[in-house]
């Protein structure tokens, strides 16, 4: 891309551009996890959410930045070899996309806010078709001009979603004021561990190596030519995107730290919400929060629509077209939302407890790469690790036992939270790294 004339965005283009990228991030399970953490955690709520924001803000935003750097994820993966990095970023599209993301982005607003309030004489399938109907036709319609993405998400619908999150904390500060109990279960006394972890398991890092290039394209439309200049706006955006998150991931937390006096053992964060936003607003909660559950879900889903229809028109040669793939993957994610999504739900997560680790790796190896330099042979030995023991992890969960290989998997540090990659890969990169320094020196 040329260097040449380019221009600046305006403050209010570029904070259009961050308030979407929270848009795109946050979706239900970013309502769910920091209320739910709230109410367990307690007393330690503050330390657990310093850990849960490293893992679901800081490797995101570092994950949209690492994309950005590369002009694309298929670019950033090329590095570890050219096939599996068409395997790898199409497997991403494809489970966090129609076959996990998009679906249950479009079902799990009706479960958690809808469902509960229809009448038990309306049938409740016909209930969740009408529903999902209606999403994915507004995701369809958001989606099919990403030109007006910014606009329609920067200007309307995210910030949006963040005046009725503040209303609903508003309203539950000033009208409940309840003992906050001491820490359950591992937040008693492994409260950062336990936060990090959470953090870790809303699985935003893969998001964010779809949402990168939305971003980039975004920043391009404002006539930023420049690539320093995007990789700078993109990296500025996300920091701002990422004190947005903060903010409300605080004021979810409190709302869950208030209430873990009042709702003993919750089954997950969408009970916490539903209790306190009855008890503070009544019958005008349930509706509120069936609002900002919906609103949090469609600006994910546009992102994940978007993002999935420029890549896989990108992958066929523009044959089908943006506008054909954004159909396309409107409609089966309606249709799996609707018909599948307990079939689709036991292939999905296998396949994205698996490729998560290698996410981070490239994130991480992503970022740091023009500060050290990492040879080719680093990117393909780390990745085969980051590859390898989660498939052996899964494999272990489901049944699939390997002789020696499961064995030694679970003897690994971190393998019980499913983290048995971490250290093999920072020895291989360290290893590797300092052989390539000292041949570098020898040759010299």
């Amino acid at each position: 891309m040329s260097e040449g004339k380019t221009k600046s965005l305006s403050r209010s283009e570029f904070l259009q551009i961050s308030i979407m990228l929270f848009g795109l991030f946050f979706g239900a399970g970013n309502l769910i996890f920091p209320a739910f953490l709230g109410n367990k955690a307690g007393e330690n709520t503050t330390i657990a959410l310093i850990a849960f924001s490293v893992t679901a803000i800081v490797f995101p935003i570092l994950g949209v930045y690492a994309v950005s750097k590369s002009e694309g994820l298929l670019n950033l993966a090329n590095r570890i070899n050219p096939i599996f990095s068409v395997i790898y970023t199409t497997a991403i599209f494809l489970s966090i996309g129609p076959g996990l993301g998009i679906p249950r982005a479009g079902s799990m607003p009706f479960e958690l806010a809808v469902a509960p309030y229809v009448p038990e004489s309306f049938n409740i399938t016909l209930a969740r078709i009408i529903y999902t109907s209606v999403f994915f036709i507004s995701a369809y319609l958001l989606s099919i001009r990403p030109s007006k993405l910014v606009k329609r998400m920067g200007k309307i619908l995210s910030p949006s979603l963040i005046v009725l999150i503040i209303l609903l904390f508003i309203s539950i500060y000033f009208k409940i004021d309840a003992k906050i109990a001491a820490p359950k279960s591992n937040y008693s006394d492994k409260a950062f561990t336990t936060g990090f972890l959470e953090g870790y398991n809303t699985m935003d890092a893969i998001a964010s190596l779809n949402f990168g290039l939305v971003i980039s394209q975004a920043i391009r439309q404002f006539k930023v030519n420049s690539d320093k200049a995007v990789k700078k706006y993109s990296l500025q955006a996300g920091l701002l995107a990422g004190a947005v998150l903060f903010l409300i991931y605080s004021i979810l937390s409190y709302i869950g730290k208030v209430s873990s006096s009042m709702i003993d053992n919750p089954h997950n964060g969408a009970v916490v919400l539903s209790e306190m936003s009855n008890i503070s607003l009544g019958k005008f909660g349930a509706i509120l929060l069936a609002v900002i559950f919906t609103l949090a879900c469609l600006t994910t889903c546009v992102g994940l629509i978007t993002s999935g229809a420029n890549y896989f028109d990108h992958l066929t040669k523009e044959k089908l077209g943006y506008s054909t793939w954004v159909v396309i993957l409107s409609l089966t994610s309606f249709i799996t939302a609707n018909f599948g999504l307990d079939m689709i739900l036991k292939v999905s997560e296998p396949v994205l407890t698996i490729i998560y680790p290698v996410s981070i790796l490239l994130i991480i190896l992503g970022i740091s790469h023009d500060l050290i330099g990492y040879s080719s042979l680093i990117y393909k030995v780390s990745a085969a690790v980051a590859v390898v023991l989660p498939t052996i992890h899964v494999l272990g969960k489901m049944g699939l036992k390997l002789p020696l290989l499961t064995q030694l998997e679970a003897g690994l540090p971190l393998a019980k939270s499913g983290l048995s990659w971490v250290l093999p890969c920072l020895v291989v990169i360290v290893i590797l790294t300092v052989i390539d320094k000292i041949k570098v020196r020898n040759n010299n």
